[in-house]
């Protein structure tokens, strides 16, 4: 291919990335952007085959690999993206962007390992590229697993600290840079691929220590990390595309992260590393028994037929019951009876940035009805009922009243200062967080026990016959 040609068309693939940024940055517009950057990465993919070679009789290499490498990754992503559920979706968010960081280590490793074999050694500028590389690289994919196994539960959600621990975890990151250091100064395999193995062993111990609401914070951190990992990657290999879109692929999740800390009230060190100075939680009174309001469907209709203003706050529970729809269902017959409904969106409900409204998205809930937790609360006082739906850390009061929770100094949405508050629960069962909600004991708090779609449909039933 002509190589103004390819570079005409790469600057094109730069502005599909770039579209597709803005697109995502408002829900309305969030499915149209993925569709511009996905079609950006697939002329980007096609395009690399096309690349334009440095000298006549030149050829690709291991075309057919790549090839098959493309069509199995297609066989192995697209089904699992299409029968992913909804409650999964971090889960496959983490691992994605775990391979891609793992993907960006063994691409610069291996190109490193072929420039050492040969008669020319690789540069200084191209050593530290692929040092950086490695490092993040290796971290951010060891840390995406860990974050892959808390959200799905196949290891504890709170965060796992241990004697010591702040200490072997300064003395692991020592331990890389030595060895980064090391590898740019003897430009040895050796030295290089202990770095991986020492920053591999640093992601693992990176995350352990976060826990609860934190973990979508790390998952966008490490989502940054990948971005830069890639365009430390396009140095080495020389693509100005991996560059570009691994600069904005950094840059938006270093944005994101940074506004995401903001929304929990903490700074990003104090959500890394937080829960070794935290200080231990009060424990309640032994044997103290607590009583709480429970009420049935029709009690719910009873209070939501006569109520002027209803807010809906969604949550995690919400997509585990995949009741969208029926909360759908619900607010329409709500707003056909002349009641002001609004959903209080939180901007860390659910397991990753933007979750509730990916999910309400689903249910074709109009955009408008999604109110940001900033715009929602000062309306509080003046809603006579709201209905939280499988949401339990956002609401929790402890976030300002418990000094050494979890959640602490996070902003909360503050239901409390509603008329009512209907609250949807499996059970008395803890949040992500582990901790207990102090307005399941509120007086003006009614509990609707049982599953969220099948308590919904009674609600809607019982209000069509009022």
């Amino acid at each position: 291919m002509n190589k103004n040609l390819y570079e005409l068309l790469g600057l094109l693939v730069s502005i599909c990335f770039i579209l597709a940024l803005k697109g995502l940055s408002a829900p309305k517009s969030a499915r149209r952007g993925n569709l511009i950057g996905a079609a950006g990465a697939t002329i980007a993919t096609v395009l690399v085959f096309f690349a334009p070679l440095a000298k006549a009789g030149d050829k690709h290499h291991n075309t057919l690999l790549i090839i098959g490498a493309i069509a199995f990754g297609v066989i192995v992503g697209v089904p699992a993206a299409r029968k992913i559920q909804m409650t999964q979706m971090p889960q496959l968010v983490a691992l994605f962007n775990g391979v891609g960081g793992g993907a960006a280590a063994l691409v610069a490793t291996v190109e490193y390992l072929n420039l050492s074999a040969g008669s020319e050694k690789p540069s200084a500028a191209a050593v530290v590229a692929t040092v950086f590389t490695v490092i993040i690289g290796c971290t951010s994919f060891s840390g995406s697993v860990i974050t892959f196994m808390k959200l799905q539960e196949l290891m504890t959600t709170r965060p796992v600290v241990f004697p010591g621990g702040r200490f072997v975890i300064a003395a692991t990151l020592a331990g890389v840079l030595g060895t980064g250091g090391w590898t740019i100064a003897a430009r040895g395999n050796t030295p290089l691929l202990v770095m991986g193995a020492l920053s591999l062993l640093f992601g693992v111990l990176f995350v352990l220590p976060v826990g609860g609401a934190d973990v979508p914070i790390v998952i966008s951190l490490l989502n940054a990390f990948t971005g830069l990992t890639v365009a430390a990657s396009g140095y080495v290999l020389q693509s100005t595309l991996l560059i570009v879109a691994g600069t904005l692929v950094g840059a938006s999740g270093t944005i994101l992260t940074r506004l995401m800390a903001d929304a929990m009230g903490r700074s990003l060190f104090g959500t890394l590393f937080g829960a070794f100075t935290a200080k231990p939680q009060e424990a309640g009174v032994a044997g103290e028994a607590r009583s709480v309001k429970s009420g049935s469907p029709d009690d719910v209709a009873i209070l939501l037929n006569y109520a002027q203003r209803v807010v809906i706050v969604p949550g995690f529970g919400l997509a585990v019951a995949q009741a969208q729809h029926t909360v759908r269902e619900l607010a329409d017959l709500l707003a056909s009876k002349g009641i002001d409904v609004a959903y209080g969106i939180h901007p860390v409900a659910g397991r990753m940035p933007g979750h509730m409204n990916v999910l309400l998205a689903e249910a074709n809930v109009p955009y408008e009805q999604l109110v940001e937790m900033d715009e929602v609360n000062p309306t509080f006082p003046q809603t006579d009922v709201v209905l939280v739906v499988g949401a339990n850390d956002v609401v929790n009061p402890a976030a300002k009243t418990t000094p050494g929770c979890p959640i602490y100094g996070m902003p909360i949405l503050d239901v409390s200062q509603a008329g009512n508050v209907i609250f949807l629960k499996r059970s008395m069962r803890p949040g992500f967080a582990g901790i207990e909600n102090e307005l399941l004991y509120d007086p003006k708090t009614t509990l609707l026990f049982g599953d969220a779609k099948d308590s919904l449909t009674k609600v809607v039933s019982a209000l069509k016959a009022l």
